[in-house]
């Protein structure tokens, strides 16, 4: 069931909310209450919490593959 909410929000924030929800393909409406759901998820892990440790580096020897290990790893 749903029921109507009044927001106050920033004057500058609406035309982007509004922008996003259109670039989404979504209601203003649906857009705040996705994320209203987002956040009172208290026990989902982030994003990164679910990806960590689930890469790890190849044992090349390439030498492009250790020019670029010794830059970014």
């Amino acid at each position: 069931m749903k029921t109507k909410l009044t927001v106050t929000i920033d004057e500058d924030l609406l035309p982007k909310a509004k922008r996003t929800a259109r670039a989404r393909g979504v209601s203003l409406s649906r857009l705040i209450e996705g994320a209203l759901r987002d956040l009172s998820e208290e026990s989902r892990p982030s994003f990164a919490m679910r990806w960590r440790g689930a890469f790890r580096p190849a044992g090349r020897s390439e030498q492009r593959y250790e020019l670029l290990a010794k830059k970014y790893l």
